[in-house]
């Protein structure tokens, strides 16, 4: 019955991806979309699929998604891929039942196994880059990245929320391994993660998508493919350009400049960028790094050596004219013998609406012959932190997805090389060290005293009398 219904979603899946080629017509309907699963161990979270035919939107994902964050478990992992299509389960999926060819095992067991599953295969791509925002929001906790090992070490209570984030390593345009095998890997990840909620016994709702898609027609200009290879007609650079709903920074997208004229003082560039406020949620990717289609206004920003304004600007935005101000801070240190900036300060703010929302940075700091980037930069999250009380800070969050910004010594118009946010040593690295110089100090300390005993042998002794010994013994 389990390998019935792993075939009829995969079936599913094909026949989906299908429709949406032909009810879609010349539109671009693979161009910056990903496909998304999602499974349960409860059962009736979502009603049958309807017709194919469009494009997920983030609306929409998060109408598809409340049924299992509502009434669902309280644990959600999230697996993030660098790189996913549709035709990646077309062709490495172990198709025409040729299951030990699969690169999918541990994925296909754990479909067949949900108590409840959901296939989209066209998600948008700024749906998926706020959906760590998204699913954090829901549930009221803080994505928490784990692998297999450190989720054994984790005593999750399934009655408090908590939400896991797996960010597979791999992408499918590796140099060094093939797509299969890249997939192959990706999935033994997957399930040592499944394996460990397993033996716990944690009920558990998963997501498994990607950040971009990987496959891209070379020979159509840009346009997408269906699973057999065949272009959409009409579907050119300039069509694939239209509609910036729902559409995340690539990374041929152009960092964003300041000044737009002459050389450039502050560099921009990020995966997706979304705001919120009271609970109201906006995707600013394509409207801030959308190329031609940017509709970002950065009359209010300002340089000097010591200070850089970077000051984003969108009209119509929750009722008003949204500003984001970015405040980065250069100062020469004595001790290091070098100059450092650092980003001071993020505010959010409605013209002529409430007071604005600040965020003060924390940590993150960096040479100034470099930039800076980070994964994952939320406000508020670890880098950027409301003032005590927060005021109307709380009213606001930010969250950047692979955000690059440096303000001094732009050279030519691109990045330098980038300080990572990222520690030195990882929590778990820490966690290790600090064990291990316990253990080690016991060691040391057990040999000391070893070393340092003396024998107490009473006929060693000439001062004291003699031991009287039974000569029957």
């Amino acid at each position: 019955m389990a390998a019935a219904l792993v075939a009829a979603l995969r079936a599913r899946v094909l026949l989906w991806a299908w429709a949406l080629g032909l009810s879609l017509g010349p539109g671009p309907v693979w161009a910056g979309q990903v496909p998304l699963l999602a499974w349960s161990t409860h059962s009736a979270l979502w009603p049958p699929p309807g017709a194919g035919g469009r494009v997920v939107t983030e609306e929409a994902l998060r109408e598809l998604l409340s049924p299992a964050l509502e009434r669902g478990p309280r644990t959600v992992l999230l697996v993030l891929q660098d790189k996913l299509s549709i035709e990646d389960f077309t062709a490495y999926g172990g198709v025409y039942g040729n299951k030990p060819d699969s690169a999918f095992p541990n994925l296909e067991g754990a479909l067949g196994a949900a108590g409840s599953a959901l296939v989209l295969p066209a998600v948008a791509g700024g749906a998926v880059g706020a959906l760590p925002h998204t699913l954090s929001r829901a549930l009221g906790a803080a994505p928490l990245r784990v692998d297999g090992a450190a989720l054994r070490l984790l005593r999750l209570n399934t009655t408090l929320p908590a939400l896991l984030l797996l960010r597979l390593p791999h992408t499918a345009g590796s140099s060094l391994m093939a797509p299969k095998e890249v997939l192959t890997s990706n999935d033994e990840i997957l399930g040592q993660v499944l394996s460990a909620l397993k033996e716990e016994d944690v009920p558990y709702t998963a997501l498994f998508t990607a950040l971009q898609p990987s496959h891209v027609s070379p020979g159509t200009g840009g346009a997408p493919l269906l699973p057999h290879g065949r272009a959409l007609l009409g579907a050119g650079p300039e069509e694939e350009g239209a509609g910036p709903e729902g559409k995340g920074a690539g990374p041929e997208a152009p960092p964003l400049r300041w000044p737009l004229t002459g050389p450039p003082h502050i560099l921009l560039w990020a995966r997706n960028l979304t705001v919120a406020y009271r609970g109201q949620q906006r995707d600013l990717t394509a409207r801030t790094f959308g190329g031609g289609a940017a509709s970002v206004d950065l009359g209010g920003s300002s340089w000097d050596p010591e200070e850089a304004r970077l000051v984003l600007k969108y009209d119509n935005m929750f009722g008003a004219t949204l500003n984001i101000t970015l405040v980065l801070r250069r100062a020469w240190f004595p001790v290091s013998g070098r100059s450092w900036a650092w980003l001071a300060e993020v505010g959010v703010s409605l013209v002529g609406g409430a007071p604005p929302g600040r965020f003060l940075g924390r940590g993150a700091a960096a040479p100034t012959p470099l930039g800076w980037r980070c994964g994952e930069l939320g406000a508020p999250g670890p880098f950027l932190v409301p003032p005590d009380p927060p005021g109307p800070a709380s009213d606001w969050s930010l969250m950047l997805l692979d955000v690059q910004v440096q303000a001094f010594n732009v050279s030519g118009g691109v990045f330098a090389g980038a300080s990572d946010c990222a520690a030195f040593f990882s929590p778990g690295t820490w966690m290790g060290l600090v064990t291990g110089g316990l253990l080690l100090g016991g060691l040391f300390y057990g040999g000391a005293l070893l070393l340092h005993l003396r024998p107490m042998d009473r006929f060693d002794d000439p001062r004291g009398p003699p031991l009287p010994v039974p000569s029957g013994e």
